[in-house]
């Protein structure tokens, strides 16, 4: 899976780019102009999908979703600090709204969502998760975009980053992503004796934010999101190479509610021909990441 994507992204709100416990002063960036300012296709509720979903979730008319509320455009705090948007959240809204039902999203730090649907804090994981197959040994996973992994560094690239000779330098990244536990490792290994320095980080705004400090030479994440970065970093950072390793997101459900995953995965197809889907998707302009095979452990 090599093929190439470029994604050019913006959004419709401000991103705020905070430390936290990490102790160093926040970024907070200005809004930038929206995608697409059509109004969304009207969503109209299947009942025969909606009577396949799980009783309990029919009963209180929510499906919970766990989903790392850092990780913009797909899913990030508003300006209130309290209300997740972005494209994931807009899309699995309308395939809730086919469902007949509403999505209350929970931020949860990234390596604990998969944990906490396992357990059965959460129905769903709605979080930028690339399914690969680790992932699909513990859970079910629907397919509903792709995207691949960018790299970024300082405007002007000062200590000559290139992601395939990162030896050297300080690198940030998001703990749990595939970055971290798939690609930084098999790197690391070809840099002998002389290491990268990786630091990983619990949400991708504060990896981000390291980036803007100084505190690392570059970041890697997926390509929407360094593009967006890039964006909302006003010139400060700069993307490097090529965007590769394409590959789907997937929805996390259960390994035992294999119905719900079918039901889902039917409910996209069904947003994408009312049109819901690419609204969606060009609202924060990353329809360049659309697929049109919607599919349980892909």
């Amino acid at each position: 899976m090599k093929s190439r994507h470029t994604i050019a992204v913006a959004a419709l709100s401000a991103l705020v780019l905070g430390l936290g416990a990490c102790g160093s002063e926040s970024l907070t960036t200005e809004p930038a102009p929206g995608g697409g300012g059509e109004p969304a296709p009207e969503v109209t509720v299947d009942e025969a999908l909606k009577a396949r979903l799980p009783q309990s979730i029919q009963d209180s008319g929510v499906i919970r979703v766990g989903t790392d509320a850092s990780y913009a455009p797909n899913e990030f705090l508003d300006a209130d600090g309290e209300t997740v948007i972005g494209m994931d959240v807009d899309l699995f809204d309308a395939v809730t709204a086919k469902l007949g039902v509403t999505a209350e999203y929970q931020p949860s730090s990234f390596d604990t969502i998969i944990t906490g649907v396992q357990g059965g804090k959460y129905d769903v994981g709605v979080s930028s998760f690339t399914i690969n197959e680790e992932r699909t040994q513990q859970v079910n996973m629907v397919s509903y975009f792709e995207a691949g992994t960018q790299w970024a560094a300082a405007a002007g690239n000062p200590e000559g980053v290139d992601p395939e000779d990162p030896c050297g330098l300080v690198i940030a990244v998001q703990t749990g992503t595939v970055q971290q536990e798939e690609d930084l490792p098999v790197r690391q290994e070809e840099c002998g004796d002389e290491p990268m320095e990786i630091l990983p980080f619990d949400g991708q705004d504060q990896a981000t934010n390291a980036l803007v400090s100084g505190r690392a030479d570059a970041m890697l994440a997926d390509s929407p999101v360094v593009a967006y970065a890039v964006q909302q970093t006003g010139g400060q950072l700069e993307t490097v190479g090529e965007i590769y390793d394409a590959a789907p997101y997937g929805y996390v459900v259960p390994t035992e509610q294999r119905e719900l995953a079918e039901v889902l995965a039917e409910a996209l197809t069904a947003v994408e021909e009312e049109g819901a889907y690419t609204a969606a998707l060009e609202k924060w302009n990353v329809e360049d990441g659309a697929i049109d095979d919607f599919t349980v452990q892909p």
